[in-house]
């Protein structure tokens, strides 16, 4: 019975995201009904004590990541940045490979450390300008985003900075390059199927006569400028390149600057507190990586953008705290479907399947997919079950590099289900639905999905690591 309770809870959940219902409404909706079959008396305290507080834990720490990065997108798209650089893309490269370029700019990003959170707002600006240039159906731009930001630059490539990439490390005492060869073939298989598929969707598009709003409405359209004033387009890369660059050059003098631990004591303060500078030295260096980039864009387009900043901004303002806000409420769906009998019993109930490496797989997918989080997924499992799966690894001779590239890839399978929380923000920041651009995304993850499988096969077939 809990374990149908949970089930039950997760499908709701999916059924409502897909119809287009708010998650913010339904996400306690549907935890806060699973903890009353399971226990009554539970519910206010759950919500209050565990779903409430995951959620504000979430909005403290990503908030100004999700506002940064809707500014600096907003800003990209006023000032022409955004259409100086598709049009010099389609000038190059040619409307057959519009793909393909969005794929590497948001790839470039999340692998120089940059959240994929604020590239989704970034690139997006890009990507719709593109496909309507090249007249490609726009409900697939959220599956090429997530192609670009959150398969092989999340947790297949050796040494990206991504946290599904770190968490492994602590628990299989790893690096963020373990298995590289292992890694680089599972990311050349989720590049080559996925890219393949998108490919295929839009020759298929234009042998339909379908172009770029002939699958879906048109909402959330950037505004475009005339041609003849458009900056270079080597000053319209400039933001990018410099919140790459600045990004990096943060993360490594942000711990020479400040010490391990922060005390804070001011004359207002009645009560001292210490920072960390180890949980928040990746959100700092981005989010002061961002501001200085929207503070160079206004420069150098101060004429262009100084009549829609206030409109502008408050859209990105409003399209922030909205995608906050769905998100944060899925983090706390997850933690509390984490807490229920019920999800013991599916965690336990895959400890018997006898291979490690298809154990550990397996595991990740089915958790990750449940608690919509491919971090949190990962972090339960590892949590309950590293141990045991160094322990079967150890007894098969498994390097533990194995155990680490496995774990990351299969932690960003089907953790994209219709109720992932980035899953939504992507298709709000788009304007998109989920009936007209979830199919696409879907196609994708079940891409990355088998990436994980086929290194675990490749491993057996060569050993290699």
């Amino acid at each position: 019975m809990s374990f149908l309770v949970c089930i039950l809870s997760l499908a709701l959940l999916m059924f409502v995201a897909y119809r287009g219902f708010s998650v913010i409404l339904f996400a306690p909706l549907c935890a806060l009904g699973a903890v009353f079959i399971t226990e009554p008396t539970l519910v206010m305290p759950v919500y209050s004590g565990l779903f409430m507080s995951k959620m504000v834990v979430f909005v403290e720490n990503y908030f100004p990541l999700f506002l940064l990065g809707a500014v600096f997108g907003k800003v990209i798209e006023m000032s022409g940045f955004a259409q100086s650089i598709v049009a010099a893309v389609v000038k190059i490269i040619g409307a057959q490979r519009a793909i393909l370029a969005i794929i590497l700019v948001g790839a470039i990003l999340t692998y120089g450390g940059v959240s994929l959170f604020v590239v989704v707002f970034a690139v997006y600006p890009f990507a719709a300008e593109l496909f309507k240039r090249c007249d490609i159906p726009k409900n697939i731009i959220p599956a090429v985003v997530i192609v670009g930001g959150a398969t092989f630059t999340m947790d297949a490539l050796p040494g990206t900075p991504a946290i599904q990439n770190v968490i492994p490390t602590t628990f299989f005492k790893t690096t963020i390059y373990a298995a590289p060869i292992l890694g680089i073939i599972g990311a050349i298989f989720i590049f080559a199927s996925s890219y393949a598929y998108l490919e295929w969707v839009r020759r298929r598009a234009v042998a339909k006569g379908l172009g770029y709003s002939g699958a879906c409405q048109l909402r959330e359209e950037p505004a475009t400028l005339a041609n003849d004033s458009l900056v270079n387009p080597w000053v319209a890369v400039s933001p990018l390149v410099l919140v790459g660059v600045l990004n990096y050059v943060f993360t490594k003098m942000l711990p020479v600057w400040y010490p391990a631990e922060i005390n804070v004591t001011m004359n207002a303060i009645t009560k001292p507190f210490v920072v960390k500078l180890s949980s928040m030295l990746g959100l700092w260096s981005v989010e002061i990586s961002l501001t200085i980039a929207i503070i160079l864009v206004c420069i150098i387009s101060f004429k262009t953008i100084k009549e829609k900043f206030a409109g502008g901004s408050y859209a990105a303002v409003q399209g922030a705290l909205l995608a906050t806000m769905n998100t944060a409420t899925e983090y706390g769906y997850g933690a509390v479907i984490a807490a229920l009998p019920g999800f013991i019993v599916i965690r336990d109930a895959l400890t018997s399947i006898p291979n490690p490496l298809l154990n550990e797989a397996i595991t990740i997918n089915v958790l990750a997919g449940i608690v919509g989080s491919a971090s949190g997924g990962m972090g339960i499992a590892l949590a309950a079950m590293a141990d045991s799966f160094v322990a079967a690894a150890n007894a098969a001779h498994i390097p533990l590099e194995v155990l680490h590239r496995v774990a990351s890839m299969a932690s960003g399978g089907m953790d994209s289900l219709p109720h992932n929380g980035a899953v939504i923000t992507i298709m709000m920041a788009c304007g998109l639905t989920h009936r007209e651009a979830y199919p696409h995304i879907f196609a994708v993850v079940c891409c990355k999905t088998v990436a994980a499988f086929a290194i675990i096969a490749v491993y057996y077939m060569t050993g290699l690591v």
